[in-house]
């Protein structure tokens, strides 16, 4: 069984459904692009995914070998987070609190997993910073070592590199990748069409139409054609 089948799944809020027929499975070792227009549903697909909105139909079905504390999540962040005054070791360790259960502290274990998941993000020499002076690729990667802490088979990934500047995006993608290839299954929101193309062994896109497949397929496809047309309009309109 996939690690995740989502079958006829309906999504929304307050009983307004905004997307319905939506069927796709991730496996284990996938990397799993969302894409689509603003205001069609890719975030409220993540936080169903994360329990945190209740479908609307159908249903999302998890394999025997995959529990809610086994998936981390990296939301997109608020001004009220990014100026947050603790340390980095502090923000990452925090990500360990849902294995503490009643204890009221952090063990070797979970210290020692911490620094490594620091050295995995580069970020183990800023350790002992405060993370607002950090700058916002910096935070990032603070953040992605967080949600490992919390969680090492799947990362659920809202828009990780929006507002990094290109060389900065550049690095937060190969990290990502690095780990995709280390086995973590990766799925992310993304308006950055020529990188999930290039990234992702899968895409879904939602909107009007939903297409999923593989990034080739998705390049043969009508809804990426015609995605992949618009993007590079508005790239060079603002360019």
């Amino acid at each position: 069984m996939p690690l995740i089948r989502v079958s006829d799944l309906s999504l929304g809020y307050d009983s307004q459904i905004i997307l319905k027929g939506l069927n796709f499975v991730v496996n284990a070792g996938d990397y799993l692009c969302i894409v689509g227009e603003n205001g069609s549903g890719k975030s409220t697909l993540m936080k169903t995914l994360l329990h945190l909105t209740p479908p609307l139909g159908g249903k999302i079905e998890f394999s025997d070998g995959l529990s809610e504390n086994e998936i981390g999540y990296l939301p997109q962040q608020t001004l009220v987070q990014r100026d947050f005054p603790a340390s980095v070791k502090e923000i990452v360790l925090s990500g360990c609190q849902g294995k503490c259960g009643l204890r009221p502290f952090y063990n070797k274990a979970e210290k020692e997993l911490a620094k490594k998941n620091m050295e995995r993000m580069e970020i183990a020499d800023l350790s002992n910073r405060c993370y607002r002076e950090l700058s916002g690729g910096q935070q990032q990667r603070v953040l992605l070592a967080r949600a490992l802490c919390a969680a090492e088979k799947v990362l659920l990934l809202d828009e990780p590199v929006s507002g990094l500047d290109p060389v900065v995006t550049e690095k937060m993608y190969s990290l990502i990748k690095r780990l995709n290839e280390e086995q973590v299954t990766i799925i992310m929101i993304s308006h950055d069409i020529a990188a999930a193309v290039r990234y992702a062994t899968h895409i879904l896109h939602i909107g009007d139409s939903i297409f999923f497949g593989t990034g080739e397929e998705y390049l043969k496809s009508k809804e990426g054609s015609l995605f992949l047309k618009k993007a590079d309009e508005e790239e060079k309109k603002n360019g």
